[in-house]
């Protein structure tokens, strides 16, 4: 038999980085994501040798370790981590016993690219070994267990939007407390409130990447240090969350973009790196050419930017950042969160 998995990797419209303590464990945090037609995928085939075998396709990475009476954790040493703090998590708490197995994964989105590629992989993987252990794990759970390997296991600085995102799927506004507690609130959109939403925003990939880690390294350092500029600006962001899900659900899809730009201009607050001056001219370039407001995606600092673009005007941003080095990037909003199936 073989196992398989996917995830859909999001984008986040407002509130990014009130997930990321202490600010959401001190003031709590609000973000609305959607999650998109691009995924992390996992596949698991049983070995009848005592091998285990790991590929990151897209990395065009591999990496062997033979196994025996007891199956060993793996070592964390910057190679396939991802991959292998999964297995270690799961081997520790639920066993392994049995044969080898080959884990492969593909991302259909650069690391570094702001759409939560990193723990979109977690889940995926996470699924796929669910599915092929049986495990009585729900959705709450799946995304607990994502963050908990990503934050403590491997050390890995970062927020709580993109495990639950990838999890649960669709268009959700979500609230972050202290103590890891986390309510996801699917929200019911008029199709015809998210097609216009869809046609409107464009995704374009800078065709650069960026190591999320440092820049929430620093945002999490102002907020401990009690910088009041930068935490002003989280206040302002967890309150363009509510201002967007009111928007998106009362169908007032013209106001989006005046309240990305809203966003956009709270977020450069916050920490250092997460604007630039080539982000920076991507924006004014695109706000000349017709969008209305945007957003950097994930941290900052580079990947995935989104803009709004009212009527016809998209197509006229287009024609102007493809010049500027990166590309379009077509998606679809999907509804559906982790998947898992055995063939």
């Amino acid at each position: 038999m073989i196992y398989r998995s996917k995830a859909p990797l999001r984008i986040g419209l407002a509130g990014g980085g009130t997930d990321v303590s202490p600010y959401c464990d001190l003031y709590g945090g609000a973000i609305l994501n959607a999650t998109l037609s691009l995924y992390a995928h996992a596949t698991i085939e049983p070995l009848e040798d005592m091998t285990i075998v790991l590929q990151g396709v897209d990395r065009k990475e591999e990496q062997r370790f033979e196994g025996g009476a007891e199956w060993p954790a793996l070592p964390i040493d910057g190679k396939l981590d991802l991959l292998k703090g999964v297995y270690n998590r799961i081997r520790k708490e639920y066993g392994w016993t049995g044969k080898g197995f080959r884990l492969s994964t593909f991302v259909d989105a650069p690391a570094g690219s702001g759409l939560g590629t990193s723990s979109t992989l977690v889940v995926a993987i996470i699924g796929v070994f669910a599915e092929m252990l049986r495990l009585p794990l729900g959705e709450y759970d799946m995304a607990h267990l994502a963050y908990d390997i990503e934050r403590k296991d491997l050390q890995m600085a970062g927020g709580r939007q993109d495990q639950y995102a990838a999890t649960f799927g669709g268009v959700n506004f979500m609230e972050f407390y202290r103590d890891d507690k986390v309510i996801v609130n699917p929200l019911r959109i008029k199709q015809q409130y998210l097609f216009e939403l869809e046609n409107n925003l464009l995704l374009y990939y800078t065709a650069t990447s960026r190591e999320s880690a440092k820049i929430i390294e620093v945002q999490s350092k102002n907020v401990v240090d009690k910088k009041e500029k930068s935490i002003e600006a989280m206040h302002q962001l967890k309150h363009q969350a509510q201002l967007m899900k009111e928007a998106i659900l009362m169908g007032r899809i013209h106001a989006i973009g005046e309240i990305l730009d809203f966003g956009f201009r709270q977020k450069q607050q916050m920490a250092e790196g997460i604007t630039n001056p080539m982000i920076d001219e991507l924006y004014e370039q695109a706000k000349k050419a017709g969008a209305t407001g945007g957003k950097i995606s994930g941290a900052g600092g580079g990947g995935f930017m989104t803009f709004y673009c009212p009527s016809i005007s998209k197509y006229k941003v287009m024609e102007v950042l493809s010049k500027l080095g990166g590309h379009c990037q077509p998606y679809q909003f999907t509804g559906h969160g982790l998947t898992s199936w055995t063939v």
